[in-house]
């Protein structure tokens, strides 16, 4: 209820009006002052519940603002940037061996297909699949502004609240694929 809350306030609101139309109706109806009572109560909560929504971040909304943030730094080949969301070491070391091979001009996430909070994990984890559209060139020249679509599949792990470690939120393991098919030469490795 709280994700919908906080996530949905379009949704909240359209059941609220309506609920407080109808016990107005019922109020116009009957002439119960108590009908007429909440059904402004409820109305008034239209606009608390945008308000609510505007600044409560939840967990999957942070992950999504963290996502679009280092696609960002990935765009402007900020490596440490980038590798600074990883909470994991070999995870890390993979990134940083991968990341400076290439020159990235572009970095866009496409659609996040799913962000899964796992809440009964401890510490709490979280699977994003996700698209991204990348343009590259490799650092040797072989490979010159080449436009590339992938599929990501992102683990992420919270550690903390605080907000200087990305709101508790750290990627613990990562793999690329092309957009369809299985995995392909480009693909990432599993972390050894």
């Amino acid at each position: 209820m709280s994700e919908l809350l906080a996530e949905s306030p379009l949704v909240v609101s359209i059941t609220l009006g309506v609920l407080a139309a109808a016990l107005i109706y019922g109020w116009l109806q009957t002439g119960k002052k108590s009908l007429a009572i909440i059904g402004l109560v409820l109305a008034l909560g239209i606009p608390l519940a945008w308000v609510i929504a505007e600044n409560w971040v939840t967990d999957r909304e942070r992950i999504e603002q963290l996502i679009h943030e280092v696609a960002d730094a990935v765009e402007t080949n900020d490596h440490d940037r980038a590798l600074s969301i990883i909470g994991d070491e070999a995870t890390r070391r993979q990134a940083a061996g991968e990341l400076p091979q290439w020159e990235f001009s572009q970095a866009d996430v496409g659609s996040i297909r799913s962000i899964r909070i796992i809440e009964d994990a401890v510490p709490i984890q979280a699977d994003v699949e996700m698209t991204v559209k990348v343009t590259v060139s490799s650092k040797r020249g072989s490979i010159q502004n080449i436009s590339v679509p992938r599929r990501l599949n992102l683990t992420f792990e919270k550690r903390g609240s605080d907000a200087s470690d990305h709101g508790g939120w750290s990627v613990t393991g990562y793999r690329h694929f092309p957009i369809v098919g299985n995995a392909d030469s480009f693909s990432t490795r599993p972390v050894q």
